[in-house]
């Protein structure tokens, strides 16, 4: 029978972590599973807490959302510890992305019964922090202003959040002229973002990338060109669907390094947690971490 430690992300999942974690925690121990539960005082404790739990053999489950996830994923990437996801943040995109459940009795059974499967990773380094691994996306541009947005509302959660910060950053962003370098090939960009994708999913369920797989080893790059702002808000509502990647003002790559560079300070932020400017360099790595689901 599996040993569980669960690392309850302190703000994000806060109340709402915990009551997740409390009906799992009944399954799970009823099924004779040992679980214990670390309540993490930042992203950085948790990620230490995470490793600490992996060295002793145990599957560390993330309960929260992209944040924590994509914190306790990089903490145990290459370390051939195992991972569990509890969603229960405001994007949960990873999580969707593996196609987990959120009802706690078929979550459960993935976490009991279910064989762990590798996924890759994604190294990032910049100037303002020297390396930090992430499972889901980088994203330059609108969005990751949006997100910032999304971050600080106290107002509305999960999607609705995304949707106003979305509305908030374009009213207020002019394109950025970009250079993109895929796999040592560079590309001039003009426009709203790009976002260097391992997971398809990003800002509480909108499919940025299709086509992105978590295991293929390759990076799928986004790139949405300068366009008039109510084509933009049209091309947002396609996010829902995957669509927009059709348009013309979208272009799609694929590689294994991308960096990301631009004329002025540009935001960027990875799994809905780290925010900072470019430039910015994401790497993938394949298959590096182990995780159920």
């Amino acid at each position: 029978m599996r040993q569980f430690t669960a690392v309850v992300n302190p703000t994000a999942g806060g109340s709402t972590g915990a009551a997740a974690l409390i009906a799992l925690a009944r399954l799970l121990r009823e099924a004779g599973a040992d679980l214990r539960t670390e309540y993490s005082r930042s992203l950085v404790h948790a990620g230490e807490l995470a490793r600490t739990a992996g060295e002793q053999g145990r599957v560390v489950l993330a309960v929260g959302g992209d944040g924590i996830a994509g914190c306790v994923g990089g903490a145990l990437s290459g370390t051939g510890a195992t991972l569990g996801l509890v969603p229960a943040g405001r994007g949960n995109d990873f999580a969707r992305a593996l196609g987990l459940p959120t009802e706690p009795g078929a979550l459960a059974r993935v976490l009991l019964t279910g064989e762990p499967r590798d996924v890759d990773t994604v190294e990032v380094t910049s100037a303002v922090h020297d390396r930090t691994v992430v499972l889901g996306s980088v994203y330059a541009g609108v969005d990751a202003l949006a997100n910032r947005h999304a971050n600080r509302s106290r107002l509305l959660r999960g999607a609705a959040s995304y949707y106003a910060g979305g509305l908030r950053a374009v009213a207020s962003w002019r394109a950025a002229r970009y250079r993109v370098t895929v796999d040592g090939v560079e590309h001039a960009h003009t426009g709203y973002t790009v976002v260097a994708a391992n997971s398809g999913y990003y800002g509480s369920g909108r499919l940025i990338a299709p086509d992105a797989r978590v295991d293929d080893g390759l990076l799928d790059v986004v790139m949405i060109e300068e366009a008039p702002r109510r084509l933009f808000f049209a091309l947002m509502k396609e996010l829902e669907t995957g669509a927009h990647v059709h348009r013309p003002q979208v272009t799609v790559l694929r590689g294994r390094e991308v960096r990301i560079e631009a004329d002025r300070e540009v935001p960027y932020g990875t799994d809905g947690e780290v925010e900072a400017v470019l430039p910015v360099t994401a790497r993938v790595l394949p298959g590096a971490l182990r995780v159920l689901g």
